[in-house]
């Protein structure tokens, strides 16, 4: 009879609802990143690819540039996530006082007189 071994159990790091959450944001950051890098080199603004692909090593330029992209994409995406974390759902009032606009406090009282 053969022997059946359980599926794969994910890694234990991917079990972490946070590391998770930055895990997939950062997939999101990646591949913005490497979309944006594509549609650089594919409009060639101010002939940046010209200007990569005439260097001796453009792989070094390339990994550079998408190395650069990954990490401020990345960041940033993981960083807005756990940014929206308290966010409320119901959209209702929640935390602090709303002070109005000084805009909006000068044509309250001018109605008001």
């Amino acid at each position: 009879m053969p022997h059946h071994q359980p599926p794969h159990p994910r890694p234990a790091l991917l079990r972490i609802p946070l590391f998770r959450l930055l895990a997939i944001n950062l997939a999101i950051g990646a591949c913005a990143a490497t979309i944006l890098v594509g549609g650089l080199l594919w409009l060639n603004p101010g002939h940046l690819r010209e200007l990569i692909f005439a260097d001796r090593s453009p792989g070094i330029a390339l990994a550079l540039l998408l190395a650069s992209f990954l990490i401020t994409f990345g960041s940033a995406a993981m960083g807005s996530a756990i940014m929206a974390q308290g966010r409320k759902e119901d959209g209702g009032k929640g935390g602090g006082h709303r002070w109005p606009l000084a805009v909006q406090e000068v044509a309250r009282r001018t109605r008001a007189k």
